[in-house]
């Protein structure tokens, strides 16, 4: 029904987005690698809308998966009840209704059909055009998220692993048994050989006699060959790949996988030239591979959908999207954190959101997982981060596990924010007599790692008023640095007409294009790991590497360039933003040799 979609973020922020949205036909993304996330979730579902809460207990086989389950079919069951409320209501001003239709964009041949309803005087006529809108009311999509590097193993009670009962896998199942129908699960961080793997063996994502797919895959992407590697990777197994979803390497919110240079405009453009390439390759591969499996085959390829997110912030940079590069649909994510009937976020942070600035926002190496982190600076989590470095005694207590993977001091996996690891880690370092400098920096990467499991899921314990972990109500964010340009909060309906430029919630407020908000955050990335490299004395050895992200980089600015000349990008706001940008990577090509 809508041109945008509502990605994950972060673990509590979208638990529950479909329940708040998908009545409206807008689809959003849960994330279900937090299954004492979802538990508390169902414990807070279920009184609400006057069913029997009954714990699944970690004690229980398969939990896990059958927690996970659950709460979808909860959520499948409320989202229904909604929407056939929502068909009963009656066409006047401010009911759900008419919300429904409202926000459509303007081109939508419902919009259309309800314009017609509101404005004809026949009342026949108004009665055949209402009865035919409630009929085609349709609800937005209930997808999933598994971040593919969240795959910790877990151990039977003789410390033997669980065949097929890792992270990643389980939340996986859990998904495959819901009875989710036209929906998704997206897959982000990269290629998991076992989670994909397992895929195998889930009839559920076979297409039906007419190629279409009750439970689609959506994998999400940094560039054009991660598509077409993780999608052969796939259909080689007779899986076919129904969305690409590309996001920025470094303008999003969330863990940040940068590029080796190579910006978004770039990327899309590749998409839009080579996406029949892209259809073609998989294709040739998916086709024999079902027949292998004794599946029917098809003669067509099945539909392939090209999705991007990160950064986005206006209506013309959306329309840009759409319009030049054909994208089937556009994330928007962090501005929708400002939107309590969209995302669970607890009224102190929200106002945090309100208030940050772009000194507030940093690309953090705050994240167990190792990966870069964008993060909002004086979040609670991190007040509480500093304040047991302060008494001597830095970690979190580590109570979920999800990101333990570090075996260095242990044979069981730990997690580097954890008490046991820091403890571990500082006492090396002290014991090491390195120079003073040396110390101060590795004992800051120790630091600075921060429990996620807990912080990114507080919001939704507090919001509910459900406990979580108990003793632990900290809570920290994710945001995209486009929060810095949204600073109020605003009704979902007051956001959709933002998007299709209906209004401008920013206002005022000059805030960068998307495609140069990302270029200065590559320049600032390269400028920061050159000085890495020089400090630890790396530079010669990573010069082609270097060498290589600046030549992408001033690609995207030649790119650019082109855009703006063609007139598809504002010339007044770029040009000048771009002229710089060449000005300062010219300056750091000659000042660390990379000609």
């Amino acid at each position: 029904m809508h041109t945008f979609h509502i990605p994950v973020m972060g673990l509590a922020y979208t638990i529950d987005s479909p329940v708040k949205v998908a009545r409206f036909g807008i689809s959003s993304v849960i994330s279900i690698i937090e299954d004492r996330l979802i538990e508390m979730m169902r414990s807070h579902y279920y009184p609400a809308v006057g069913e029997t809460y009954r714990p699944i207990p970690a004690t229980a086989p398969d939990y896990r998966a059958r927690r996970i389950t659950d709460y979808l079919n909860l959520v499948n069951r409320i989202v229904k009840e909604q929407v056939e409320q929502l068909r009963h209501k009656a066409f006047e001003a401010g009911s759900e209704i008419t919300r429904y239709f409202e926000m459509l964009p303007e081109y939508h041949v419902l919009k259309q059909m309800y314009r017609q309803m509101t404005s004809t005087a026949d009342s026949r006529e108004k009665a055949r055009l209402a009865s035919s809108l409630r009929n085609a009311i349709k609800p937005g999509g209930i997808d999933v998220n598994i971040m593919t590097k969240t795959d910790k193993d877990n151990y039977d009670g003789n410390g033997q692993p669980i065949t097929d009962g890792s992270d990643a896998v389980a939340a996986l199942r859990g998904y495959v048994n819901s009875d989710l129908t036209d929906s998704s699960i997206v897959f982000s961080a990269g290629m998991n050989p076992r989670l994909y793997n397992y895929l195998e063996k889930c009839p559920q994502f076979n297409a039906d006699a007419a190629g279409n797919f009750s439970k689609k895959i959506i994998v999400k992407v940094s560039d054009f060959r991660s598509a077409l590697i993780q999608g052969k990777y796939l259909a080689k197994k007779g899986i076919w790949v129904s969305e690409f979803r590309i996001e920025s390497g470094l303008n999003c919110g969330g863990h940040a996988f940068p590029s080796d240079g190579m910006l978004m405009g770039p990327i899309l453009e590749e998409f839009k030239l080579r996406r029949q390439e892209l259809i073609d390759a998989l294709f040739a591969l998916y086709q024999p591979a079902l027949q292998n499996k004794g599946l029917p085959a098809f003669t067509h390829p099945p539909a392939l959908k090209i999705s991007a997110q990160g950064g986005i912030g206006t209506a013309a940079e959306d329309q840009l999207l759409h319009t030049y590069y054909g994208l089937d649909s556009t994330g928007w994510g962090t501005p929708f954190l400002l939107v309590p009937e969209a995302t669970t976020v607890d009224a102190d942070t929200r106002q945090r959101l309100c208030n940050a600035t772009p000194a507030d926002l940093t690309l953090s190496y705050h994240s167990p997982l190792g990966a870069r982190f964008h993060y909002l600076k004086g979040s609670t989590a991190e007040k509480e981060r500093l304040a047991r470095i302060q008494a001597g005694k830095p970690g979190s207590p580590c109570t979920e596990k999800h990101l333990s993977f570090n075996t260095e001091f242990t044979e069981k996996p730990i997690c580097t924010a954890s008490r046991q690891y820091q403890r571990l880690k500082v006492a090396q370092l002290q014991s090491q007599q390195l120079p003073e400098d040396v110390y101060l920096e590795q004992l800051e990467s120790v630091l600075d790692k921060e429990c996620l499991c807990v912080g990114l899921s507080n919001a939704a314990a507090i919001e509910y008023e459900q406990p979580f972990v108990k003793g632990h109500h900290t809570v920290n964010i994710c945001p995209g640095p486009g929060i810095a340009y949204f600073n109020r909060e605003v009704s979902l309906q007051t956001m959709t007409d933002h998007i299709y430029g209906r209004q401008d919630v920013l206002g005022a407020t000059e805030r960068p294009h998307m495609f140069i908000t990302e270029l200065r955050l590559y320049l600032d990335y390269l400028t920061e790991q050159l000085e890495k490299a020089r400090r630890q004395d790396t530079l010669t050895q990573q010069q082609k590497y270097f060498r290589t992200f600046s030549e992408q980089l001033t690609k995207g600015i030649g790119y650019y360039y082109q855009l703006t000349v063609k007139g598809l990008l504002p010339q007044d706001a770029l040009l000048p933003e771009l002229e710089q940008a060449n000005r300062q990577l010219t300056y750091i090509i000659q000042a660390y040799a990379l000609g």
